[in-house]
């Protein structure tokens, strides 16, 4: 997939419109430690995504995608404990979930592709390394 930006990027987009949704969702949430993790672990996942895109290398993208991956399971456990605790009505808990899981899918997705595109190239420099 080319992109010029990670604005290009769906699972950016997808990102960045689940942090709103969240927002949205516990703007009236008394729980304000939960609350704010919640929302910290929201705003994560599409911030780790452009940090780690302007970064300018192909390793530390895959890494801060892995954040943003991690990012996304942590939401996820705080939003079953929302759940739990009932401040959180079950469509909106359903369809947060739902989210995070095809988000976290498409980081994986997104990693393993730009790794593997990176991959013959320090395979050439392997083999040119062996051969001096």
């Amino acid at each position: 997939m080319a992109y010029q930006s990670f604005e290009d990027l769906e699972v950016w987009q997808r990102g960045c419109r689940l942090s709103v949704a969240i927002f949205e969702t516990f703007e009236r949430c008394r729980n304000f430690s939960l609350k704010d993790q919640i929302e910290r672990a929201a705003l994560s996942i599409p911030c780790n995504i452009a940090e780690g895109s302007e970064r300018g290398s192909t390793r530390d993208f895959a890494h801060f995608l892995n954040f943003s991956k991690g990012s996304c399971g942590e939401l996820r456990t705080q939003l079953y404990i929302a759940r739990k605790l009932k401040l959180l009505p079950k469509s909106d808990f359903e369809n947060l979930i739902a989210e995070t899981k095809e988000i976290s899918a498409m980081l994986e997705g997104l990693r393993r592709s730009i790794l593997a595109k990176n991959r013959p190239k320090q395979e050439r420099v392997r083999r040119r390394i062996l051969k001096a």
